[in-house]
């Protein structure tokens, strides 16, 4: 799946009670989850918080095979963090694995589980919100109700909608370098072909991003202060299912929590 499919497109069965959500409740979910294992590593509260997101994902649209095509970045950076933390962190209690230089022990072990744990549950709610959510519908509902400047949620969502473009000239790019017979042999040369290739489109990205903002700018997306006030096509609010929604990502939190402290591995960090 290339980036533009999973930044711009919805996934699943977006009728679903929680991918129907608006897009600010679900990401108020997102940041309450954050909060709750940024404070702490230890295996128990994160993988309470794990559990719990994967009983709700029959909620939220998405299938195994949409969910591991969406949140398989997650899935890789989360196994390297977890392996490289047993076999490099601090050694403490029994030893499991002698290999010389590297040792793995039960409390090495432990806050391995505990860091791949933690980035799983940290990126299970950012998959749910990037799969199950239309960038235009999270444009209108942080304009709406969060009150960001209009000028940088249209900014932004304008820049989102022009990754498939991207997608498509690299491969424009790619093509009519191999029609006049440019490119390089070996790893060497592929690599210096890949180099021109993207300061070519860099410089192509450079080119549309003033056209863009120019226009933008014609019809009036730039306009700001007190007297411009912006109308939405769309409105965007908050409705009795997001506030269910809201409270549950705190329950959540305080359940994965409170199993952490109720089993005696809960201690608080930063970072």
């Amino acid at each position: 799946m290339s980036v533009v499919d999973i930044l711009a497109r919805p996934d699943g069965d977006l009728t679903a009670p929680i991918a129907r959500a608006n897009p600010v409740a679900k990401l108020g979910v997102s940041l309450v989850v954050s909060l709750t294992l940024i404070v702490t590593v230890d295996p128990v509260t994160a993988g309470t918080a794990l559990v719990l997101e994967l009983l709700a994902l029959p909620w939220c649209g998405l299938g195994p095979r949409a969910l591991f095509r969406r949140g398989w970045v997650v899935l890789v950076g989360a196994l390297p963090a977890g392996a490289v933390t047993t076999l490099y962190g601090v050694d403490g209690g029994k030893v499991l694995l002698d290999l010389g230089l590297l040792t793995v022990t039960q409390g090495s072990a432990e806050s391995g589980a505990a860091i791949a744990l933690r980035v799983l549950a940290i990126g299970l709610p950012g998959v749910v919100l990037l799969a199950t959510t239309d960038p235009t519908d999270l444009a209108d509902a942080l304009g709406q109700i969060l009150r960001l400047p209009a000028t940088f949620v249209l900014a932004a969502l304008a820049g989102m909608r022009l990754f498939g473009l991207l997608v498509t000239e690299w491969e424009a790019l790619r093509l009519a370098r191999r029609a006049r017979g440019l490119g390089d042999d070996g790893p060497l040369g592929r690599a210096r072909t890949a180099a021109g290739q993207a300061f070519a489109l860099l410089v192509l990205t450079i080119r549309r991003a003033t056209v863009l903002a120019t226009a933008m700018e014609a019809r009036g997306f730039g306009a700001g202060g007190p007297a411009a006030r912006r109308t939405w096509a769309r409105p965007s609010r908050l409705d009795a299912g997001d506030v269910v929604l809201l409270c549950g990502g705190v329950l959540l939190g305080a359940a994965a929590t409170a199993a952490g402290v109720l089993a005696g591995t809960w201690e608080l960090v930063l970072g």
